[in-house]
């Protein structure tokens, strides 16, 4: 295939971020269920000489442009494995926020995974796709498969989860990002300031809430709001203490849940139905705790080639 590809890939929300001890290898064992929302970066793919990263849409000045950025790296990883000079321009239009712990980065690196497959014909299998995935980043194996999946290991390892509706949510984008080693970095020290230890020794295993996979298998808003947690959320509103007052907001505004995404700083709030998320977000709007609001739903499928017509390849069957 000699003209551009694009591939489309969804943000991520954690509606369960169960965090265990760190390990001797830095990382830490995560019981991590992902919800793929509705908020999507495209990533086209074509014909260079060599790399090159260009980058538009929304906070696009604080996406890095050279071989530390994840696409950047899936790219190079991809031509490596099959051989082949890494000669491609990928243009990514961003619309998930930069650094809001909601996977934009991870996305971006499925999608340039998806497109330069479909550009340079290597025909990579789904296990080779995921395979390089796990090794660029924990979470970008999600952002290929999309839907909902508890993530265990560093939460590259996937296991699918039966969802039973439709969930809607609100993200509230903060001023400026968080960085996802600094919030570990925090909830560590915060574990060992309480007493309690921050080694995999003193840390139970994590696990999934039983009632919060029911819910999701339910398909029960309710249900799911009462079982939603972030073992970051504590390290996430001790390095931006303002977040407290955005997750208070949505709360009085209405909102089901309301929790940090991931590492943060967005924050995410669960709604009734879709009426019930416009007018969280209208209320957050007006409540000046935040920069940007975003309503959206969820599950969506993962990372799938938009221009390949008829329909697209959707990675996840």
């Amino acid at each position: 295939m000699t003209r551009p590809v694009t591939a489309r890939v969804p943000a991520k929300v954690n509606v369960q971020l169960a965090v265990g001890g760190l390990r001797p290898d830095g990382f830490h064992d995560l019981a991590n269920v992902f919800l793929a929302v509705g908020l999507h970066d495209e990533v086209t793919a074509a014909p260079a000489d060599t790399l090159r990263l260009t980058v538009e849409g929304a906070d696009a000045g604080q996406v890095p442009l050279d071989r530390t950025n994840l696409a950047a790296r899936a790219a190079l990883a991809l031509a490596e494995r099959h051989g082949i000079a890494p000669g491609v321009h990928l243009h990514i239009v961003k619309d998930i926020p930069v650094a809001g712990g909601m996977a934009g980065g991870s996305a971006d690196a499925a999608g340039a995974l998806l497109a330069c497959d479909a550009l340079w014909g290597t025909k990579a299998t789904r296990a080779e796709l995921l395979e390089i995935c796990a090794e660029l980043g924990s979470d970008i194996p999600f952002s290929l498969v999309g839907g909902a999946a508890l993530g265990r290991g560093r939460g590259e390892l996937l296991t699918p989860l039966e969802t039973g509706g439709t969930f809607h949510w609100v993200f509230a984008v903060a001023e400026g990002g968080l960085s996802t080693p600094a919030v570990y970095r925090e909830c560590d020290r915060l574990r060992e300031a309480s007493g309690a230890g921050a080694s995999s020794a003193d840390v139970p295993d994590p696990e999934p809430s039983p009632a919060l996979l029911e819910a999701l298998r339910a398909g029960d808003a309710t249900a799911l709001a009462a079982a939603v947690s972030n073992d970051l959320q504590p390290a996430a509103l001790s390095l931006r203490p303002a977040l407290a007052d955005t997750l208070r907001a949505g709360a009085d505004a209405g909102a089901l849940a309301s929790l940090v995404s991931g590492s943060g700083p967005t924050c995410a709030f669960l709604a009734k139905d879709a009426e019930g998320a416009r007018a969280v977000a209208d209320e957050l709007a007006a409540s000046g705790t935040c920069r940007a609001v975003r309503i959206t739903s969820g599950p969506v499928p993962g990372a799938r080639l938009v221009d390949a017509a008829p329909g697209a390849r959707l990675v996840d069957g």
